[in-house]
């Protein structure tokens, strides 16, 4: 993490990485889950992992319990009566029990003694333990650090003790899974181990908190995996880096901007604001309609100008000799009384407002006159009415 932190800023990702050291799985996972760090590298089975959602599978680590040349025993189940010595046993406690409770290693009296990796070769040759139980990624670098650990000779190597009941523990618990070391793992000739052996697997992933947002995550994953590409060479560890289980139902599920990145369906900036960018006109158009419409009525009502008033009486002609109806003559009425009202209310200042009152009250005589002549067209109209003196008889 270290070297594709630096990658990042070298090639200038999207995202940064600030590094925290902890001892171990179970200080990572303790510091993800008190909501300390936003990322962490944890092991399938330690910690809790319930606010967790994976990003990447980093490393694979297989459970290998190995004992000294010479030892018969070749199943977990043939183990009794033994001294078991684990190496980071307080991250191996899942492990630990579930192995006894498949085995019921408490009644075959094997006790687990918890080793520091310093001190494993002397304790297997002092008889102390009667192998060893540790959790590791199969890479050379770490086999090596192993091969030192275990005796052996030219001729006698090590013994690695199946676990054959890693189906079914894997049907149990969802953080492990069935595993065959392959034939020749630790050593080539003799091959050790000589055949396929069965064991379990977990893996460490990076995973994100929940609350992370899924262009951030989305941009992280992108930035790994360009990083793994261009760092595969110098680090050959990194080709472990693999994508999570994005099934529904997976142990620990993937960060939904993982996913996108995974299944190519991560939406670009037009993808995602494209119909933004397009509706944007049209709904600010709506509302500055609105707001001009309720501007309107909203507005305080002034007195109109003897322009605007001399407007609205030309806008009544029309609708005079349009009106079908005594009731539509008689509001054209009352709206030319109200306005002259409103008029006579306004002072009168100079010639030019006198001039502008005389046209008022012209164009208000002008309407009459034409209320007055649709009132008789309209009485002609119906049979058996007309107009006597200013009235229908």
């Amino acid at each position: 993490m270290s070297a594709i932190a630096a990658r990042f800023a070298q090639s200038k990702a999207p995202v940064r990485l600030s590094l925290v050291q902890t001892p171990g799985p179970l200080e990572s996972a303790a510091a993800f889950a008190s909501g300390k760090v936003d990322l962490a590298i944890v092991r399938g089975d330690v910690g809790d992992l319930s606010q967790a959602q994976a990003v990447i599978v980093l490393a694979h680590a297989t459970v290998l319990m190995v004992a000294p040349p010479g030892t018969s025993i070749s199943d977990v189940a043939e183990l009794k009566r033994a001294t078991i010595g684990v190496i980071g046993a307080e991250a191996n406690q899942k492990l630990i029990k579930v192995l006894t409770d498949e085995y019921d290693l408490t009644r075959a009296g094997v006790m687990f003694k918890p080793l520091a990796p310093a001190d494993a070769r002397r304790a297997l040759e002092a008889k102390e333990v009667r192998a060893i139980l540790l959790v590791m990624p199969l890479t050379e670098k770490y086999l090596a650090l192993l091969r030192n650990v275990v005796p052996h000779t030219a001729r006698a190597g090590p013994v690695m003790i199946a676990i054959g009941s890693a189906g079914a523990i894997a049907e149990k618990e969802r953080a492990y899974e069935s595993f065959d070391v392959p034939k020749g793992t630790l050593r080539g000739s003799p091959p050790i181990p000589s055949d396929d052996l069965t064991t379990l697997q977990t893996s460490f992933y990076l995973v994100a908190q929940k609350k992370l947002g899924n262009d951030l995550i989305g941009d992280l994953t992108q930035s790994i995996m360009n990083a793994r590409r261009d760092l595969l060479a110098e680090l050959p560890a990194l080709s472990q880096i693999a994508t999570p289980d994005t099934d529904a139902g997976a142990y620990i599920p993937v960060h939904p901007g993982a996913a996108a990145v995974y299944e190519g369906t991560r939406e670009s900036f037009l993808d995602q604001w494209g119909n933004a960018i397009f509706l944007a006109p049209m709904i600010a158009g709506a509302l500055a309609s609105v707001l001009a419409a309720a501007w309107k009525f909203l507005r305080p009502v002034g007195k109109p100008s003897r322009k605007e008033a001399l407007d609205t009486l030309y806008a009544l002609g029309p609708r005079i000799r349009a009106a079908e109806h005594e009731a539509e003559l008689e509001e054209i009425e009352h709206e030319i009384d109200q306005l002259l009202r409103t008029q006579r209310e306004q002072p009168v200042a100079d010639d030019k407002a006198e001039r502008a009152v005389t046209a008022v009250n012209v164009a208000a005589h002008r309407l009459e006159n034409l209320i007055h002549d649709r009132r008789i067209h309209l009485a002609s109209q119906q049979p058996g009415r007309s107009w006597v003196d200013g009235h229908f008889p």
